[in-house]
C-alpha cells in the first residue's frame, strides 16, 4: 500500500464485517492503508473477507467469534496487537434482527439483539480505549446506530433501544475520552442490505444494485438510499487525523446524501407559577407543547416510474 494514505501505519477492527456493510468498511479502511481485523461469526466468512482486503493489496486477518462477551472483545484486541502491532481503529458493526411486534416478542428475542449490538458494542470499546488509553493512543471509536435507533419503527423493539442505546455511550464515551484525545462517534447509515432487499418500496433500487446499474435519483438523492460503499468513505474519514476535532456526533449517510443529526433539545417550553397541575396540564398542555415531533419515518411516495406490484 502507498506511503501517502490518510490511514497509513494505522491497525484497525471491524466487527461483522464479514459480509455487507461491515465488509465494505474493512475494505475502505484497508484501502485507505490501515491493517484490518476482520470480525464474523462463521470461519468461512471471515476468511472470504480477508481473501477479498488481501487480493486488492490490503493487510487483514480474520477473528471468528460472536460479539458481546468480554472474551471476543479481548480476543480481538489482542490479535490487533499479536498481528500488526498497535490497535488505532475500532468499528462496532455486528448485529442482529429478531423482528416482531411487542406483544409477541420474546425474552430471547429482545436479549439476543441487544447483547449482540448494545452488550457487544460496550465490551469491545471498552477493551479498545483501555489498550488505546494505556499506550497513549489517540484512537478513533466508531459505532454503526441506525434511523431505527433515532426515529423508531414498527416490529423493531429491541432494535431501537440497542441503538438508541449506543448514541447514548457515545455522547457519553466523547466526554470521557476527549483527555486521551480518543473520538467517539456514530454513524446511522441508509443502505441496501438483506434486510432492506425484501422491502416492496425498495424494490426498484434492490433491481439496480443486482443489475449492476446505478440506483434511481429518488432513492440516492431524496431518500438518502445507496449502496454499502456510499457510507465506507464517512468510516474511514472518522477513521483518519483529518477528524480528529469531530467527537460525540451522530451522523447519516446514504445515496448522495450526508446528515448531522442533532442532539435531543426541547421543543417547547413553558413556565407555570407552583407548577403543573392535573386540571393545568388537561387545559392547557395542547397550548404549552405545540406541535408535537412525529414518531418513525416517513417515506415520500414512490414516483410512479419506480412502483412495483
Amino acid at each position: 500500500m502507498s506511503s501517502h494514505l490518510p490511514l497509513d501505519g494505522k491497525v484497525a477492527i471491524v466487527t461483522g464485517s464479514g459480509r455487507g456493510l461491515g465488509l465494505a468498511y474493512a475494505q475502505e479502511l484497508a484501502r485507505q492503508g490501515a491493517a484490518v481485523v476482520v470480525n464474523d461469526v462463521d470461519e468461512a466468512t471471515a476468511a472470504e473477507a480477508v481473501a477479498a482486503i488481501e487480493a486488492e493489496g490490503g493487510r487483514a486477518v480474520a477473528v471468528a467469534a460472536p460479539v458481546g462477551p468480554t472474551e471476543t472483545a479481548q480476543r480481538l484486541v489482542r490479535t490487533a496487537v499479536e498481528s500488526f502491532g498497535r490497535l488505532d481503529i475500532l468499528v462496532t458493526n455486528a448485529g442482529v434482527l429478531r423482528d416482531t411486534v411487542l406483544w409477541k416478542m420474546s425474552d430471547d428475542d429482545f436479549d439476543t439483539v441487544v447483547d449482540v449490538h448494545l452488550r457487544g458494542t460496550f465490551t469491545c470499546v471498552r477493551e479498545a480505549v483501555t489498550y488505546m488509553r494505556e499506550n497513549e493512543i489517540a484512537g478513533r471509536i466508531i459505532c454503526i446506530g441506525s434511523p431505527t435507533g433515532q426515529r423508531g419503527n414498527f416490529g423493531q423493539t429491541n432494535y431501537a433501544a440497542a441503538k438508541a442505546g449506543i448514541v447514548g455511550m457515545v455522547r457519553t464515551w466523547a466526554l470521557e475520552l476527549k483527555r486521551a484525545g480518543i473520538t467517539a462517534n456514530a454513524v446511522i447509515p441508509v443502505a441496501a442490505t438483506a434486510m432492506t432487499a425484501t422491502v416492496p418500496y425498495f424494490a426498484a433500487a434492490v433491481e439496480a444494485e443486482s443489475a449492476g446499474e446505478p440506483m434511481p435519483a429518488f432513492f440516492r438523492h431524496d431518500l438518502g438510499f445507496g449502496t454499502s460503499d456510499d457510507v465506507a468513505g464517512l468510516i474511514a474519514y472518522l477513521a483518519s487525523d483529518a477528524a480528529a476535532g469531530i467527537t460525540g456526533q451522530a451522523i447519516g449517510i446514504g445515496g448522495d446524501r450526508l446528515q448531522v443529526w442533532s442532539h435531543p433539545e426541547p421543543v417547547a417550553t413553558a413556565y407555570r407559577e407552583g407548577g403543573w397541575s392535573y386540571d393545568d396540564l388537561a387545559s392547557g398542555f395542547a397550548e404549552a407543547a405545540g406541535d408535537l415531533p412525529s414518531v418513525g419515518e416517513k417515506f415520500p411516495p414512490l414516483p410512479e416510474d419506480l412502483q412495483r406490484p
